[in-house]
């Protein structure tokens, strides 16, 4: 509303006016003002380091990289002993303001994590495998639980509805790190503000993971063999 309402005051008539001055006020309210106001509602934005980067540029452009302080620590923590690669966090103001899709993104205290990934002869990968970082998954194997066919055939049709949200596949060579991503778990589930990490319960067992902190997140939300979801304690 405001980009419209500069639009019709500043005078010059040019193609293309109203978007660039939307574009402009986006751009200066997200980088300029939104950081310094954010913390007035208990949040941050994720400080970004060499071994802690978004999977997608765009998780910053639409400011959903923004957590609790504690959460910021966590991460700091955990990226200074194995790199990370981070999804969708939170909006920076207003707890219960929904982060669609995500059900529980809300507050500050969750975040999403990417798997780690690696080449064809096994060396290791920063990259992801989709423009967004979701809806490339690491389906169930021959003989392990398939819980998308469960929650599916129970009438939860949204399970798997992330595959329509990948905005493009990439790096389509990559295959999942078994022991770089159980490393990850691993390295999660030694910090001790870490309340609760959601993952597929058929990766769980393929990476030979037990802790009481994992848990199942239920069929109301989307199926979680393509990203890790991290929650700390208030």
């Amino acid at each position: 509303m405001i980009s419209i309402w500069v639009s019709k005051k500043w005078t010059p008539k040019f193609r293309f006016k109203s978007t660039l001055v939307f574009v402009s006020l986006y751009l200066i309210a997200s980088f300029v003002i939104v950081p310094f106001i954010a913390p007035l509602f208990g949040r941050e934005r994720i400080q970004t380091t060499a071994k802690l980067q978004p999977a997608a540029y765009a998780t910053i452009l639409l400011n959903r990289s923004y957590v609790t302080p504690h959460l910021n620590t966590v991460l700091q923590e955990i990226s200074a002993e194995i790199p990370l690669r981070f999804l969708d966090a939170n909006f920076p103001f207003i707890d219960k303001f929904p982060l669609l899709p995500h059900l529980s993104h809300n507050d500050g205290r969750k975040i999403d994590l990417s798997f780690i990934y690696e080449t064809q002869d096994g060396t290791p990968s920063n990259q992801v495998k989709s423009t967004s970082g979701y809806g490339v998954f690491e389906g169930p194997r021959q003989g392990e639980e398939n819980q998308t066919a469960k929650c599916l055939s129970s009438g939860y049709f949204q399970y798997d509805y992330p595959k329509y949200l990948t905005f493009g596949t990439k790096n389509t060579d990559l295959r999942l790190s078994e022991s770089g991503t159980r490393e990850l778990l691993l390295t999660i589930l030694k910090n001790n503000r870490i309340e609760k990490v959601f993952i597929e319960p058929h990766l769980v067992k393929r990476l030979n993971l037990a802790d009481s902190r994992i848990r199942f997140h239920g069929c109301r939300a989307v199926r979680h063999d393509d990203h890790i979801h991290v929650q700390i304690k208030d």
